[in-house]
């Protein structure tokens, strides 16, 4: 199976910061070295919380940064206008489409209920076969363990099927993250008659 080529990675994440000054530190490690390692980022578009963390370590190193955004959230998630390319789209749904189109792997990161959605969303695509690609989630602090575990417990109660905890991987560190993300490749979706 050949590994795939990471050019461009969806990062999913907060507006806020959070509670620990762990989630920002994380982000600014995980920025920094995707610039370093020459791979785009392409996030939310904004310039608070986690997501403006990263696009500036992002920035910083020399990276490229693409931000996508609805107009109507460019004041409310402070819109970034220091990025390589800020694209101001019409609505969310245009939004996490054209995240999709611009990059070759997912990495979630610590958010509210947006993140949450937009992990789920590409879980379920993989898992319905639209797409094969990758998709990490950085596991700081241990903040997405619950959702991992609520996974399982599909599967447990048999509303899901075990290929399930395949479509996704937990990494503890920003550079087991893109260690993963490589380490994935392009494996094929689990069949779509899998359980949702």
């Amino acid at each position: 199976m050949a590994n795939l080529e990471v050019r461009a990675i969806c990062v999913f994440c907060g507006a806020s910061t959070g509670s620990d000054p762990l989630y920002a530190r994380a982000a600014r490690e995980l920025g920094t070295l995707m610039a370093t390692q020459g791979i785009t980022l392409v996030y939310g578009g904004g310039n608070a919380g986690i997501m403006g963390t990263i696009a500036n370590a992002a920035l910083k190193a020399g990276g490229e940064v693409i931000g996508v955004i609805p107009d109507y959230l460019v004041e409310r998630e402070h819109g970034h206008r220091e990025v390589t390319r800020l694209d101001i789209v019409d609505s969310m749904h245009e939004r996490k489409r054209r995240m999709f189109d611009l990059s070759d792997g997912f990495l979630s990161l610590p958010g509210g209920v947006g993140t949450l959605e937009e992990t789920f969303e590409v879980i379920t695509w993989k898992q319905l076969g639209m797409h094969a690609k990758p998709i990490v989630i950085l596991n700081t602090k241990g903040y997405w363990t619950k959702l991992d575990e609520m996974i399982e417990a599909t599967i447990e109660h048999e509303f899901a099927a075990p290929p399930t905890r395949e479509l996704y991987s937990l990494a503890d560190t920003p550079k087991e993250a893109l260690d993963r993300l490589r380490a994935m490749g392009t494996s094929a979706a689990p069949s779509s008659s899998a359980r949702l």
